[in-house]
């Protein structure tokens, strides 16, 4: 996405006539006291150091589960060194500036740093929609797709979210130059307005309709299939000799079985036997749907709770990230909220791998198995 950097990448050119007011007005960390500043760095530093932590504890999770080797964990892999790189190449940066307002590290730093921005939170966002769609698919079509579903599949949908993030944050470096003696400042010049929708609709309004559209298909899907293993008769106790006798032309071979076992007949008569294997199988099979059932109400609250925490994340920072550079001077924002904005957008990247793993049991099991496996040794 467009992120922390990006919030300053996109918003350069309608931030350039608020911070050129006074220094006071422009810098409001310059009235902050000490003492904030300190409380800021170090909430800021607990949420990138868990960031990083959550992340790392994803990928080394797939990694030393044998289990976990398969395409959809892969993605989920591929999703969290994302967000570690996140992390490790914009947020440590971003708290700095976040903290004192002013840049200090060059226009070297500048480029690269607003360029990792802008393509690994794209990535980020991006690799969402391929597990959406890696579910859809498997959903929808799932014998064929059983078929398609490789490593090497996966990792050509990945290549795919790289280059796309990478084309999102190149067109900035041609004209970034433009801006770089102002070296107090790190953002990226957007007076190209057609850019700003471009890469706006690429990085986050086109992903997020697609993920409404694919996740609302995939709870109808869920919500079908619920209705299906749940029995429609709440309650009441559903044997295997019942199934029979309701079912069409299947009284007479029931009766033929009842009458070969009359009431006074032994124990160990067959007709007997039978129908005591036939209830227990019944009542096996019930209780498979009933947890099939469940599972499928766990993923379709999991699936609303996924979209729901991205919404939340992205939605402001990307609508002022459109809007600012369009109306410039006829829209004033303060900067104080455009961070906050900024580093929710970032959080994006501390709650994927809480939300994709603890919703998983396999991942929880193998995240206990890692634990007391690092605690023993």
């Amino acid at each position: 996405m467009e992120p922390a950097g990006p919030c300053r990448a996109q918003l350069g050119s309608a931030n350039d006539s608020y911070r050129n007011c006074s220094a006071e007005e422009v810098i409001y960390q310059d009235a902050t006291p000490l003492s904030g500043k300190i409380v800021l760095a170090v909430v800021l530093a607990l949420v990138t150091l868990a960031t990083v932590l959550s992340n790392a504890f994803v990928i080394a999770t797939v990694y030393q589960t044998r289990k976990l080797h398969t395409p959809a964990n892969y993605l989920i892999a591929s999703l969290a060194v994302t967000d570690l790189l996140v992390s490790i190449l914009v947020m440590p940066i971003s708290t700095m500036y976040t903290v004192t307002g002013k840049w200090t590290l060059g226009q070297i730093v500048c480029d690269i740093w607003l360029s990792s921005d802008i393509t690994c939170c794209t990535a980020s966002i991006l690799h969402l929609c391929l597990i959406a769609l890696d579910r859809y698919w498997a959903i929808t079509d799932a014998v064929e797709y059983s078929t398609k579903r490789t490593p090497k599949r996966a990792a050509g949908m990945i290549a795919l979210v790289w280059i796309f993030s990478i084309c999102i944050s190149m067109p900035p470096l041609f004209w970034r130059q433009a801006k770089a003696e102002e070296a107090s400042r790190c953002v990226v010049n957007t007076d190209h307005v057609l850019y700003t929708v471009y890469s706006t609709v690429g990085a986050f309004y086109f992903p997020t309709l697609l993920l409404i559209a694919l996740y609302g298909r995939i709870y109808v899907e869920a919500r079908s299939r619920i209705l299906k293993q749940t029995p429609k008769k709440a309650g009441k106790r559903l044997t295997r000799a019942q199934l029979i006798t309701d079912s069409p032309g299947s009284t007479s071979s029931v009766t033929s079985i009842n009458s070969k076992a009359p009431e006074g007949s032994s124990e160990t008569g067959s007709p007997v036997y039978m129908n005591q294997v036939k209830v227990k199988v019944s009542d096996a099979l019930l209780e498979k749907k009933k947890l099939t059932a469940a599972r499928e109400r766990k993923a379709t609250k999991t699936l609303g709770i996924i979209l729901g925490a991205f919404i939340v994340c992205w939605l402001p920072f990307f609508i002022i990230s459109l809007v600012l550079p369009i109306c410039k001077d006829a829209c004033w924002f303060h900067m104080a909220i455009f961070d906050f904005f900024t580093w929710l957008g970032y959080l994006n990247s501390l709650i994927n791998p809480v939300i994709y793993t603890m919703s998983n049991e396999d991942f929880k099991q193998a995240f206990h198995k890692l634990i007391r496996f690092r605690c023993t040794g």
